[in-house]
């Protein structure tokens, strides 16, 4: 009687997963951005995103997401929802300082 089991996430829990953590590091890029990086400094500043969008796939593996189904649209989803996130948070951090 053996089973298997899985510690992948699959439907809506997937979505939600990857949807919380992109949204997320967009928000702690844009809070490091601010705390590092001037207005003069805005292409320093996009690398930390683009660093910050790759560096959550081996979280998503690491809380059960499998990224090995992952297609261009996933991939271009998660760069999007870090982007997004990051520049509302850095400009929002921005004018009010």
């Amino acid at each position: 009687m053996a089973t298997e089991t899985s510690r992948t996430l699959t439907g809506h829990a997937r979505s939600v997963t990857v949807t919380a953590l992109s949204t997320i590091g967009g928000v702690i890029a844009g809070v490091a951005s601010d705390a590092l990086f001037t207005v003069g400094d805005s292409q320093s500043a996009l690398g930390l995103v683009i660093a910050a969008a790759v560096l959550q796939f081996p979280v998503f593996y690491a809380v059960g997401v499998d990224v090995g189904d992952f297609s261009a649209k996933d991939y271009l989803y998660v760069g999007f929802m870090t982007f997004s996130l990051w520049f509302v948070t850095w400009s929002i951090l921005l004018t009010t300082a």
